[in-house]
């Protein structure tokens, strides 16, 4: 028994000595990649591990926090009415405008990517530009206005659909349908650059050696060839766009007010926006905080697993 102890301790031995050598060798490699993981931890990590510490206590930014265990999640479930309306909103907001803006960035990348030159450049910005523009709220305020100036109302009553203007975003029916359809026309963000960008990167010779082993078309060149080439940017997209489907606030509030009517566009970080910066309940907050992280970690480590499977 104690030569085995003492064998299992000279192994350890050897892979630390083994770990330690390799460190120095690649020093400077270590040294190049400090200041990114220094400051990764700093504004990454440190802030995650206080969030779901706070999550634990009561404060107000005014007094030291107390714990108070699971208090703030046993409020959250079962006494928080608002809270459960916010969570069913941005599921639907996450199943439908998630799956149907990752496939829209995929779709027009893949048929931009067609076009050569100065036309691919001219094409990506406009598709892209939505997204990046400070002036998109203004736009669509300018389309949903509830008199008879807003564009929607205009067009609406001028072709006889409606005699009289709807104030959209004071409407509950209409406020979560239209918030989807403003968060559509956004989200042509950055995945669908990086789809761009993993397109060009295809062996071209990869689609000769197909077409010789059977693949026909194009849609099997795409399933067989395009995308098992750019899993990378694949899984990048599909994080940046379930981030961007579960971070729902900026439009709901701009457009519909927070809170909203009814709190039809309520979304969880909206709620969490409520009590981080109106009532300054950030032990509640970060309670609100750490449920979606939870929710988004999980989401995307079902979501790799799918993408894992393409071209099989």
């Amino acid at each position: 028994m104690n030569s085995l102890g003492e064998k299992k301790e000279e192994k350890v031995g050897r892979k630390v000595q083994d770990t330690l050598a390799l460190m120095r060798k690649n020093k400077v490699s270590y040294a190049m990649l400090a200041p990114y993981f220094i400051l990764f931890f700093l504004f990454t990590v440190l802030p995650v591990l206080t969030s779901i510490f706070l999550s634990f206590t009561h404060f107000n930014m005014l007094e030291m926090p107390q714990f108070i265990g699971w208090e703030n999640y046993i409020r959250l479930f079962l006494e928080d009415d608002i809270f459960m309306t916010a969570v069913k909103n941005t599921f639907i907001f996450a199943v439908v405008t998630g799956p149907i803006s990752y496939i829209m960035c995929l779709l027009f990348a893949w048929i931009i990517n067609e076009f050569k030159g100065k036309v691919r450049a001219l094409l990506t910005l406009i598709f892209y530009a939505p997204s990046i523009t400070g002036q998109a709220f203004m736009v669509w305020s300018l389309i949903l206005s509830g008199d008879r100036y807003g564009y929607l109302n205009g067009i609406l009553i001028k072709y006889g659909f409606m005699f009289e203007p709807k104030v959209w975003m004071k409407t509950e029916k209409y406020v979560l349908p239209l918030l989807i359809v403003v968060q559509l026309w956004l989200s042509l963000g950055t995945g669908f650059l990086t789809f761009i960008a993993g397109l060009q990167t295809v062996d071209k010779s990869l689609y000769e050696a197909a077409a010789v082993d059977g693949v026909k078309n194009r849609w099997q060149e795409l399933w067989y060839v395009t995308l098992p080439s750019m899993r990378p940017q694949l899984m990048f997209g599909a994080v940046m766009q379930i981030t961007q489907a579960f971070a729902v606030a900026d439009i709901s509030i701009q457009l519909a007010g927070n809170p909203s009517t009814n709190y039809a566009g309520a979304t969880v970080v909206t709620h969490l926006i409520d009590y981080g910066t109106v009532r300054f309940d950030m032990g509640y907050s970060s309670a609100i905080a750490t449920v979606l992280f939870i929710v988004m970690i999980g989401t995307n480590k079902i979501v790799q697993k799918v993408l894992r499977k393409v071209g099989e």
